[in-house]
């Protein structure tokens, strides 16, 4: 691929997103990131553009010549729109959409994505459809040692891996799993579950992570601590509690429908409907009425729309999706109007 335009429009075209391969579930994706510096560098804050210019020809040559698949952006070379694409893909962080230097190494099922010179040297990150946090963490960790195998890391005996802030210090591991929680967010018991992953040392974000707020019953659970804990223990500990929030959503969910079918349909229905005929619509009333409808789909109350159908929508529905693919920028209501016509599309096909 030449550039990010030839990238962002070959995944489009291709129809291989991670958010088209994501099973019908409460899990919709895991994730694998790994924060990583180089051994004989300053941290990236206090670097100079020589040594930034060193660490991606490190880093590069060490996964380019010996990984398959994967393809190599200067981020200066990026449009401010692709970007924003790549931050609704969850394959940047909305820090590094912002800055003016560095370097994305990527593969084109997006599954696979490396942020060189963000906040660390290294931001190495997987991502896979369902609940699947330990081949993940596998295949983040053959890309590891990869890198380590060409350049050895920024190493501490007492204190493991050393990272630009501290609260990454250790196995400088950060997993997370994104769930869609709509009955227990309809039930009002978020508040009590995050409060309790707190004391638990884990965090519940919204789908964007840090700072984020949940957009369409999506929420981001993760790893709080990365210091004193194995590698092992941190996921063993996140299945853990994952795999109990799903139970406690699956439950909510049942009583709901035994408690109020008919008021769990209606509303079902009426975001299928809105979805479908309306003209204009804000990406967080989408991403109500899309949340309705992946649930409609698992109770089965919704039988002629597929959750790929929905898991695209939600792909495309964004500002910089909508902006980029129509290449120009819109203001608000143009893209409301976009937004709809792109879904009427996408669930009426």
């Amino acid at each position: 691929m030449n550039n990010i335009d030839d990238f962002l429009r070959y995944t489009r075209d291709c129809d291989i997103t991670l958010a088209d391969a994501t099973p019908n579930s409460v899990a919709m994706s895991s994730r694998i990131r790994l924060a990583r510096n180089l051994e004989g560098f300053r941290f990236p804050p206090y670097l100079t553009e020589g040594e930034e210019a060193e660490i991606e020809r490190e880093v590069t040559h060490a996964l380019l010549d010996n990984v398959e698949g994967l393809h190599y952006f200067d981020l200066q070379e990026m449009p401010l729109l692709a970007r924003q694409v790549l931050v609704e893909k969850h394959l940047i962080s909305p820090q590094f959409l912002q800055q003016q230097q560095g370097a994305l190494i990527i593969a084109a099922d997006e599954q696979t994505s490396i942020m060189v010179n963000e906040e660390d040297h290294l931001r190495i990150q997987c991502l896979a459809p369902g609940l699947k946090l330990q081949e993940t963490y596998e295949h983040a960790l053959m890309l590891d040692r990869q890198i380590e195998q060409a350049h050895p890391y920024m190493y501490h005996q007492q204190y493991g891996y050393l990272t630009s802030c501290p609260t990454n210090l250790g196995t400088g591991l950060r997993a997370s799993v994104m769930l869609h929680l709509p009955a227990l967010t309809m039930t009002n018991r978020m508040n009590v579950i995050i409060q309790a992953m707190l004391r638990l040392g884990m965090v519940v974000r919204g789908i964007y992570g840090e700072g984020s707020a949940s957009l369409g019953n999506i929420y981001q659970i993760s790893n709080q601590e990365t210091l004193g804990k194995s590698e092992q223990q941190i996921l063993h500990d996140l299945q853990q509690q994952v795999e109990q929030i799903i139970e406690y959503e699956l439950r909510a969910r049942k009583a709901l429908m035994q408690q109020s079918s008919i008021l769990l349909e209606d509303q079902i229905q009426r975001a299928l409907g809105t979805l479908r005929y309306a003209r204009t619509i804000t990406s967080e009333e989408a991403a109500r009425g899309l949340s309705s409808i992946r649930l409609g789909i698992d109770l089965g109350i919704i039988t002629d729309v597929t959750i790929k159908a929905v898991n695209a929508c939600i792909s495309c529905m964004q500002p910089g999706f909508l902006q980029y693919y129509k290449n120009e920028a819109m203001p608000t209501n143009e893209r409301d109007i976009a937004r709809a016509t792109l879904i009427r599309d996408l669930l009426t096909n």
